[in-house]
């Protein structure tokens, strides 16, 4: 079976975040912090620096927080609701944890399996309405013989299936397993489903981030407030952390999962930051993608006046 350590890392990372993205992050943290106590131990800043540019910085504090009540406890949990209990951990990423570290006979049911399930059972109603009647159809999966015997596995192999062969576009009908009891190939409107209901537009939000530059190219930054948007991150000010010569350089786009957001980004270059300004380097300073968008304007708008 899988270390639960390993499982749990990973699906913490792929919430809300694609594949591509999150093996770099997943590679960096397993090199940092071998084993969960490992973890445990970190600063918590460090922990939200290793992190900076993956998003939703919840995350990282939960994964924190976490980490602590594992340690202590000797290991994770074997039970869904042991598992439940920790910070951070929903039904979805207990089950992942449950089925491939410890075996246990549940699904954990994420988009890859939601759009099996949506086309082997053909529920046309869209998302996200359709997603109980979805779950309740991914749960019939179960009674398989293979997931019975091997839910991590069979779990596993779904996973697969929905992410080669079951695709979002284009589904490769002719090459599924499944194919004989499929009702949407039957209804030749596979790649239809699942359907989806039309999002609405992202409200859109503006604000102001200021960099303040020393000679030797430190930057001014401050600590967010632990809860809320980029929770305990490090992050440009929003107001001007000292009077200087400000000048305009450039804006930046961003966006969130609920919301769009615009800075307009102002600069000052001084000889000195502020006696105890939190300070680092502003090339290589742990921030949030969205500050760091922010910096890296502000830094190439020097470069275009040499």
């Amino acid at each position: 079976m899988a270390n639960p350590y390993h499982v749990w890392l990973s699906e913490i990372m792929l919430q809300q975040t694609v594949v591509a993205t999150v093996i770099p992050y997943y590679a960096k943290f397993l090199a940092a912090y071998p084993a969960i106590d490992d973890l445990a131990a970190a600063p918590v800043d460090e922990v939200l620096g290793m992190w900076a540019g993956l998003g939703y910085y919840a995350r990282a504090r939960n994964l924190h927080a976490c980490a602590k009540q594992v340690a202590a406890l000797g290991g994770f949990p074997d039970t869904i609701e042991g598992l439940r209990a920790l910070p951070g951990i929903g039904p979805y990423t207990a089950n992942a944890i449950g089925a491939i570290a410890f075996n246990l006979p549940v699904l954990p049911v994420d988009g890859n399996i939601e759009r099996v399930a949506a086309r082997i059972f053909a529920i046309t109603a869209p998302i996200p309405a359709a997603k109980p009647a979805i779950a309740h159809a991914a749960a019939q999966f179960m009674q398989d013989k293979a997931a019975r015997k091997a839910p991590g596995d069979f779990a596993q192999a779904l996973f697969d299936l929905g992410a080669t062969i079951c695709t979002p576009r284009g589904p490769s009908c002719e090459r599924c397993p499944w194919r004989g009891a499929c009702r949407a190939y039957a209804q030749g409107n596979a790649a239809s489903l699942p359907a989806r209901a039309k999002k609405p537009e992202r409200p859109r939000r503006a604000g102001v981030a200021y960099v303040l530059l020393d000679k030797v190219g430190n930057v001014c930054l401050i600590r967010r407030p632990p809860s809320g948007l980029l929770g305990g991150m490090l992050a440009l000010p929003e107001q001007p952390p000292v009077a200087a010569r400000w000048r305009d350089a450039g804006e930046i786009a961003h966006v969130f999962t609920h919301f769009s957001l615009t800075l307009q980004v102002k600069l000052a270059v001084v000889p000195k930051l502020p006696p105890g300004a939190l300070a680092a380097p502003a090339k290589t300073a742990p921030l949030p993608s969205v500050m760091r968008k922010a910096l890296d304007a502000a830094l190439n708008s020097i470069d275009d006046c040499v």
